[in-house]
């Protein structure tokens, strides 16, 4: 299995979100979203504190079934204009979501592209966006 990316960025011990004062700016930490991609299925692992914080599990689809494969630069755009969420919602910096039907799920931070891709054989699940540094290279692997 292949590590293709993760939207890490500087982490906590415990990988929680944390802020903290620096002088006069607060820093918020993000934790990372594990994206791994094998010869059979592309796995979106969550931390512990995402899947309870956004009522969501880790996800694991077969290659056989994904399709329209896009990358995104600006991947928040999307997740605002998709309506109803439930889950983890920071407004404009980080989005563990899905909709409410249960039909879109997001993992996805300010500033790091992202891959979308359409679902088959997973009802009620439609479409996954998540975000990675090498979205570009993920994406043109699964169309691959």
């Amino acid at each position: 299995m292949t590590r293709v990316g993760s939207a890490r960025g500087p982490t906590t011990r415990a990988g929680l979100l944390s802020a903290r004062r620096r002088g006069p700016l607060l820093l918020i930490t993000l934790p990372a979203v594990r994206v791994h991609l094998s010869e059979e299925k592309i796995e979106i692992r969550l931390s512990r504190w995402e899947k309870v914080l956004g009522l969501m599990r880790s996800i694991s689809v077969p290659l056989s079934d994904v399709s329209e494969v896009e990358m995104l630069e600006d991947p928040l755009r999307e997740v605002m204009r998709a309506g109803l969420k439930v889950g983890l919602r920071l407004p404009w910096l980080y989005y563990v979501c899905r909709s409410i039907r249960l039909d879109q799920a997001w993992a996805v931070r300010r500033g790091v592209p992202a891959v979308s891709f359409a679902v088959r054989n997973a009802e009620p699940l439609e479409r996954v966006t998540v975000s990675s540094p090498d979205a570009a290279e993920l994406a043109r692997r699964l169309k691959g």
